[in-house]
């Protein structure tokens, strides 16, 4: 399809996308760095310890095939002297076979990082498909692969050929040597030769690195569309999310009306706005149990007078309280005062409504700054 063109796939990778590719075991990956440092590592590790790992083998060689007439016609013994050789004889060869076997290791981790998976293990039949072979054959990958293969094979022959042909004296006077002089400058001139051979191969790895990397973010590049519906998946449609949140506030509000019978007063527009408050001796300042505006307020206002909570008239300290105070929270410290005068007031209409007396009266005009109640706007 056109979308699915490489000329459509504009959009690096997302997070997603790389983490989903890294979970299928697809990590970028040069093998020529790796060819490169385990025959490096492998020769400068024979070089230094060759000399050594010689003797050591001599030895083995001279002491373990020795044998008495007991031993050799014992089957089992002699197994066991091949097993003993045996060990001797890796154990002289660990030094240079675990480096190798580290820088085996270290290499892939610095170009694609640490990856355990047992996703690319699974069985993947589409592979088995000679069409989907075919394929594969023709790809730029492939072509890449062959122009590697035959310039990798040009080099180290190219190299190789130079060095013999350089060298061309030095070997023929070998023949002249003795063998305790020939052996070891044959063994300088096998050195040198590796040397330059296997590191003709860091041109090829200093190219192959590069290239697997933009080779790997290239093939996990996505489309706009791509990128835009994985962004709808991630935050899930708007439907969904309008579901969610309309769930959501109700419920808030189911737990909003639930503090309504705490509360010790309600003070309202009368109709435009309802705030339930709360205080106790406990508590810093007043709390707001519960806020509503128009059909919320009235239902606030039902629910507080069946459960004979006060319900009083105070236009700007309600308009204020609903704009200003955030529910559960304490109110504004700008509207201490004005709340001191209305609990001052429950308080006195309680004790007026027990026992008798005088009965208090609420300012008409409570101390409500004006910029909290800008205009007095229904």
């Amino acid at each position: 399809m056109a979308e699915d063109s490489d000329a459509e796939r504009t959009e690096p990778a997302s997070s997603k996308r790389l983490e989903e590719a890294r979970n299928k075991g697809q990590i970028p990956r040069s093998q020529e760095l790796a060819t490169f440092s385990i025959l490096m590592v492998g020769i400068i590790a024979l070089i230094k310890l060759g000399p050594e790992l010689l003797q050591t083998l001599k030895i083995i060689f001279i002491t373990e095939l020795t044998f008495n007439r007991a031993t050799i016609a014992d089957p089992n013994q002699m197994l066991l002297h091949f097993m003993s050789s045996s060990r001797k004889a890796l154990l002289a060869c660990l030094p240079i076979i675990l480096p190798c076997a580290l820088i085996a290791i270290i290499t892939p981790v610095l170009v694609g990082g640490w990856l355990f998976t047992l996703d690319a293990l699974a069985p993947n039949f589409s592979r088995m498909n000679p069409l989907s072979g075919l394929g594969r054959m023709f790809t730029l990958k492939s072509v890449v692969n062959m122009v590697k293969t035959i310039l990798k094979s040009s080099l180290i022959g190219g190299v190789a050929a130079w060095v013999l042909w350089d060298e061309r004296a030095q070997f023929l006077q070998l023949i002249t040597m003795p063998l305790d002089v020939g052996m070891p400058f044959m063994w300088d001139m096998v050195q040198h030769t590796l040397l330059l051979v296997v590191s003709s191969l860091a041109i090829l790895a200093a190219i192959d690195a590069p290239y697997q990397l933009w080779d790997y973010y290239k093939g996990l590049r996505m489309t706009k569309e791509e990128v835009k519906q994985e962004g709808k998946d991630a935050e899930g449609s708007a439907e969904v999310k309008g579901k969610i949140r309309q769930l959501q506030h109700e419920a808030a509000r189911k737990r909003m009306m639930s503090e309504i019978p705490k509360a010790n007063v309600i003070v309202t527009n009368p109709t435009h706005y309802a705030v339930a408050l709360q205080y106790t001796e406990a508590m810093r300042a007043p709390k707001v149990l519960a806020k509503g505006a128009f059909l919320l307020a009235e239902r606030i206002i039902e629910l507080g007078k069946e459960h004979k909570v006060a319900v009083i008239r105070t236009p700007p300290f309600a308009r204020a309280l609903y704009h200003h105070a955030e529910l559960g929270a304490e109110i504004p410290a700008a509207l201490y005062t004005a709340a001191a005068e209305v609990l001052a007031y429950i308080y006195q209409l309680k004790h007026w409504q027990n026992y008798g007396g005088d009965e208090p009266n609420l300012a008409d005009e409570l101390p409500v700054p004006s910029e909290l109640d800008p205009g007095g706007e229904a």
